[in-house]
């Protein structure tokens, strides 16, 4: 083969494109978003001992009011688990959320703090996961349930000091005006 020969190839090759990846790119989130995860993280690690177990994922969203088939758990595990190994370490939930998040199209690197309009909407989810039967208030024994779910139980003391703070009305129960004040 001549020497033209060659670089001729060479140049052809130079001129092809590479393949162009179509994946979503997955921005870094911001700060705030790594506190937020971290918090969500230990959640869900009820043992502390560093993994999200299948059935510590399973336990939070039935404590959610969210039925998951085991089937459907394997495979969000499977997802999110870089080792493969059936656990879920922080970092793996940070991305995994994050990667979540970036192709729902929500913007994981804001810095800046939340519209009013995204503060209502996580105050109302809040809420929600509070008021267990959806009526509209927090009861004594929703708080007292709420609370043991996020591994946090609380003596009678503390539960009417919590009610007391609240409960505005003196009604012996939060609405979501309370609960927005209380937390604000």
């Amino acid at each position: 083969m001549s020497d033209d020969c060659v670089l001729q190839q060479d140049d052809d090759k130079k001129k092809k494109k590479s393949p162009v990846d179509d994946r979503p790119t997955v921005p870094a989130p911001s700060e705030a978003m790594l506190k937020n995860l971290r918090t969500a993280f230990g959640l869900l690690d009820r043992d502390s001992d560093g993994h999200v177990t299948p059935a510590e994922l399973q336990y939070m969203l039935q404590k959610l009011g969210i039925e998951v088939s085991d089937d459907l758990i394997a495979e969000l595990i499977k997802d999110a688990s870089k080792t493969g190994n059936g656990l879920i370490d922080e970092n793996d939930f940070m991305q995994w959320v994050t990667k979540i998040q970036a192709i729902q199209g929500m913007d994981v690197s804001s810095s800046g703090g939340d519209s009013e309009e995204e503060i209502t909407k996580d105050l109302l989810a809040a809420f929600k996961v509070f008021d267990r039967d959806d009526n509209g208030y927090i009861t004594r024994d929703e708080l007292r349930t709420a609370l043991e779910i996020i591994g946090e139980p609380v003596t009678d003391a503390q539960l009417n000091q919590v009610l007391a703070l609240g409960d505005i009305d003196h009604d012996g129960r939060i609405d979501y005006e309370e609960f927005v004040k209380m937390l604000l």
